[in-house]
């Protein structure tokens, strides 16, 4: 590879698209493998952009009158055994109790001990626990709509595992409602939906599609499954939110029931919703580049990184005041009502490392000061969404004053270009051997960077589904909501089909 193409990571997205997207992990210091297998330990960096996450969300949330609870960790067995497709659906991901201390065995070795009464689960969802308090909870119509939400982690025993993707501990939050009306409960799961689109197109740069689930890929024991799908920059789709109408389903399991305005009992109508930080996964997937990370502005853990330039013939004490000045200045500002945060980097490494470092962290803007910026008021300035090629000079108030416009327009910019990127590669098909022909792999060497977004007419038959992604491991990622469908005829059956469905490989 010559001097001119090389890259900061390596392999890159074309040559090695999932090994390139592990070191993209760990050269942004994101996360790593922990001791225990499938799960991982989120580095500070990392964990910073799910607290930002967090904070967000949780905004939108209480915005739209939800309340944060805790739920426990573990639920008895016979909660999941209520809702027959709902423990049919998560048995073999469920992680088990089944004792409650430890002894010293024979050679030194601890061993289980104190066999439960009966098993607990370690929540992979919390459907049946929350149902069980909210049938306490609940007792009259005066009562509802209950809303509420929990930030908490989950397991889900994976067998193949990916840093933030699917790993078997993860962190999430699981919104549950529950109402006294079907269409109130319905409004919400919609509600919830935007509520999530709109977080990942205006914060995380995240363009994505909004859409029903079909029937083979709903959430275990829902009525209706609605979601948000996003193409990452090898043409998968990744599902990055759920909401789910779970009609009266739950209610039966739990007797989640009252009284009504007419002295009637009956049954509440409930919902759930959730994200994880499959985000974080999904953050990497669409912007990062062949250099590393890059972090819309509105979840950065810092905005900006000031780089001093130090040499032993300039005055280092007044470079870092002039830094430590440019610093206080930005951050007095604030950003969509959010602080800005500065880092000032002086290590005692060389120049380029220390660049490249931050670079590779994603971070949105760099500026470096040497003795002559200092001298003529100025700064030498980067944009991550730009590159290192893209540095430039510039005068230090002009730098200031323009600051919050330039956090915009990075976010702006690589909104559009991910947005660019799925409209380029989603394609209208209307036969069946066109649709085969699409999804299947060119270059068996990379079988992984191939296809996209395909938006087809199709009949619904889960049996048909299931032979396509047999064949073409290519599923229905949504129904996509739309105010004018246009009817058609089903590629596959020749059959009627009321919309255009969106077709992706997926993970």
């Amino acid at each position: 590879m010559s001097k001119q193409e090389r890259t900061a990571i390596t392999p890159t997205r074309d040559q090695d698209y999932p090994e390139w997207y592990q070191q993209v992990v760990r050269a942004a210091e994101l996360a790593e493998s922990s001791p225990v297998r499938g799960c991982m330990v989120i580095k500070p960096w990392g964990y910073a952009i799910w607290e930002n996450i967090q904070r967000e969300l949780d905004d939108m949330f209480k915005a739209t009158g939800h309340k944060n609870a805790y739920f426990p960790l573990f639920i008895p067995i016979s909660y999941l055994e209520k809702e027959a497709a709902h423990v049919d659906g998560f048995a073999k991901e469920c992680a088990v109790v089944t004792h409650h201390r430890l002894e010293m065995g024979e050679g030194g070795k601890l061993v289980p001990a104190g066999e439960l009464d009966e098993p607990l689960i370690v929540r992979p969802t919390s459907e049946t626990i929350i149902g069980e308090t909210f049938a306490k909870w609940i007792q009259s119509y005066r009562d509802l709509p209950l809303l509420i939400n929990q930030w908490a982690n989950v397991v889900r025993w994976e067998m193949r595992t990916r840093l933030f993707l699917r790993t078997t501990e993860f962190l999430w939050q699981e919104g549950h409602t529950a109402h006294a009306t079907e269409e109130e409960a319905v409004e919400e799961t919609l509600k919830m939906l935007d509520v999530y689109a709109d977080f990942a197109e205006n914060w995380m740069a995240v363009p994505v599609i909004k859409g029903e689930k079909t029937e083979g890929e709903r959430f275990p024991g829902a009525v209706n499954t609605y979601c948000i799908e996003a193409m990452m920059q090898d043409k998968k789709a990744l599902q990055a939110g759920t909401s789910h109408f779970l009609g009266q389903n739950f209610s039966k399991a739990s007797n989640i029931d009252f009284l009504d305005e007419s002295g009637e009992r009956t049954l509440a109508w409930t919902t759930s919703w959730g994200v994880s930080t499959r985000l974080i996964g999904g953050l990497v997937m669409t912007h990062a580049d062949d250099d590393g990370m890059v972090i819309p502005p509105k979840i950065a853990p810092s905005h900006l990184v000031i780089l001093p330039i130090l040499r032993k013939d300039a005055d280092e004490e007044a470079i870092l005041n002039y830094c430590r000045d440019i610093k206080q200045e930005i951050e007095s500002k604030t950003y969509h009502g959010r602080r800005i945060w500065v880092e000032i980097d002086n290590r005692d490494i060389r120049g380029g490392e220390k660049m490249w470092s931050w670079i590779k962290k994603g971070i949105p803007t760099w500026i470096e000061v040497g003795p002559r910026d200092m001298e003529s008021g100025s700064v030498f300035f980067g944009r991550r969404d730009l590159g290192p090629k893209g540095r430039k000079g510039i005068s230090r108030q002009e730098f200031i004053d323009g600051f919050i416009d330039t956090l915009d327009a990075i976010q702006d910019s690589i909104l559009e270009r991910a947005r660019d990127f799925r409209e380029s590669n989603t394609v209208t098909i209307d036969s069946k051997e066109e649709f085969y022909d699409f999804f299947t792999p060119k270059n068996p060497d990379q079988p992984e960077i191939h296809g996209g977004f395909v938006m087809a007419h199709y009949s619904g038959e889960p049996e048909l589904e299931e032979k396509i992604q047999s064949e073409l491991k290519v599923t229905v990622r949504c129904i996509p909501q739309t105010d004018s469908p246009e009817p058609g005829t089903c590629i596959f059956t020749g059959k009627p089909s009321k919309q255009r469905v969106v077709f992706a490989k997926s993970y």
